[in-house]
């Protein structure tokens, strides 16, 4: 008999251990970027992570037939908060994208992350597989993932518009959907991607397309971000200037170093080898979250852990290729080290969802896929 209670020995391991550790290692980075004071940041992000914990812990206990039927109704609820964003949302950092409901202050775009994968996974594990090919499979999805994505670019919010897309063309993806539907999309994209940058997005937004493709040409101005942000990452060398020592984010020559640049923070302070880490648990994660989707015995389970795991990656690629200048800053937070409560939120939604199809595949009986 053993001395671990049993539902604490069912609880996925080798996701939260590495998990858990990354986020201490986080909190360890936000206290130095907050000069040392736990208060600042630190404090708050493992508060916010073992409240969330508990939250994704309780998701497990979920019935299958329950998140199914409610996949309509939170996207429903989700879409309607955007559209009250654009009536009652309060700005900040020149965008509106909050509603303050006196208690929080909620980003409904983050919620929607984790909806649209909800509920196309719905759609498509109810949709006939003979009509996967047909365009029942590809309008009403499509119509289900432009309208939030339409919502978002109004606030302005071209990063999470994009994580928004990310997951929902994944699903779309995996779901079955004929490879030449991606491919004339892809080329009507680039056709149409010209039109779109001059005639679509802000000038701020334009600036940093620019700025990303030549940072070197504004290093005082628009290219400052990406300028000091290599510059703190170069500085670490193999195993950084040592806890707390600091000096782009200690002297303020790195900005948002709790937030979107937190790696930047990180690699400065504890090198190549923080970095390996970071990349290293990031892996395990992911890693895990497919062999969830591959164990998956039913359609909707398999889109719903595959779309989780999916909206993770983006999060985690598009925030490194911003730091080290592959890619145009957008404002997309690192997943467990940065500070900030609606990615904190977002992502722990995707991990509790990713336990609690754990929990369906071990209760599944043995057998082939259903649909």
């Amino acid at each position: 008999m053993s001395i671990v209670p049993a539902p604490v020995a069912r609880q996925p391991w080798r996701m939260l251990i590495p998990l858990i550790a990354l986020v201490i290692f986080g909190a360890l980075v936000l206290y130095s970027a907050g000069a040392g004071d736990w208060n600042r940041y630190a404090t708050s992000h493992l508060i916010r992570f073992g409240v969330f914990l508990v939250m994704a812990a309780i998701m497990t206990q979920l019935r299958r037939e329950f998140v199914q039927f409610m996949a309509y109704p939170a996207y429903v609820v989700v879409l309607i908060m955007l559209i009250a964003v654009e009536a009652i949302g309060f700005v900040g950092g020149g965008a509106q994208r909050w509603l303050d409901l006196g208690f929080i202050q909620l980003q409904p775009s983050e919620l929607m992350k984790p909806a649209i994968v909800l509920v196309l996974a719905r759609f498509y594990g109810a949709l006939p597989h003979g009509l996967i090919p047909t365009w029942r499979a590809l309008v009403p999805a499509g119509a289900i993932v432009a309208f939030p994505m339409a919502l978002v670019l109004l606030q302005p919010d071209l990063g999470t518009a994009l994580a928004i897309g990310f997951g929902g063309v994944t699903v779309m993806f995996l779901a079955g959907l004929p490879l030449t539907w991606f491919v004339g999309a892809g080329a009507a994209a680039a056709v149409i991607a010209p039109l779109a940058f001059f005639f679509g997005l802000h000038e701020y937004q334009q600036k940093r397309v620019f700025v990303f493709l030549d940072p070197e040409s504004d290093p005082l101005g628009d290219g400052y971000h990406i300028t000091q942000s290599k510059i703190a990452i170069g500085s670490g060398g193999g195993f950084g200037k040592g806890f707390g020592e600091g000096t782009q984010s200690h002297l303020s020559y790195l900005p948002e170093p709790h937030t979107d640049f937190v790696f930047a923070t990180m690699a400065e302070e504890w090198g190549f080898a923080g970095g390996l880490f970071v990349l290293f648990v990031f892996a395990m994660v992911l890693s895990w979250g497919l062999s969830v989707a591959r164990r998956s015995k039913d359609r909707f389970a398999k889109l719903l852990a595959a779309g989780m795991t999916a909206t993770i990656f983006f999060y985690v690629a598009i925030n490194l290729m911003m730091v080290m200048g592959l890619a145009p800053v957008v404002g997309i937070p690192l997943p467990f080290l940065s500070h900030g409560g609606s990615s904190m939120m977002t992502n722990m939604i995707c991990v509790g969802t990713l336990m609690m199809v754990n929990v369906w595949n071990r209760r599944a009986p043995r057998g082939g896929l259903t649909a």
